[in-house]
């Protein structure tokens, strides 16, 4: 780490501008409204989540609501109706 860099005033050569694809700071800002849950889930799921949260220094409670946002972002377009068939039955009543 001692040696020096040295410098040159060579040209670059072809030089290609990339788009800007970043987000911007407000969007990174942007924080959506949580719901507070309890919800019991398995031991292997807990241990698995925790596993990979630690080798990608996050928390596993962040991984997990991003895996279920991912799933309900992925099932929007083909969803037709968030009604269950009891709240379809009592409607035909």
């Amino acid at each position: 780490m001692s040696a020096k860099i040295k410098y040159t005033d060579e040209p670059l050569g072809k030089v290609q501008v990339v788009p800007d694809f970043l987000p911007s700071p407000a969007e990174l800002a942007f924080r959506e409204e949580g719901v507070k849950v309890t919800l019991a889930l398995s031991k292997k799921s807990i241990e698995f989540f925790k596993s990979e949260a630690t080798k990608h220094h996050t928390q596993y409670q962040r991984m997990i609501r991003r895996l279920l946002d991912a799933y309900v972002d992925g099932q929007a377009p083909t969803r037709q109706s968030t009604r269950t068939p009891r709240d379809k039955a009592a409607q035909r009543r």
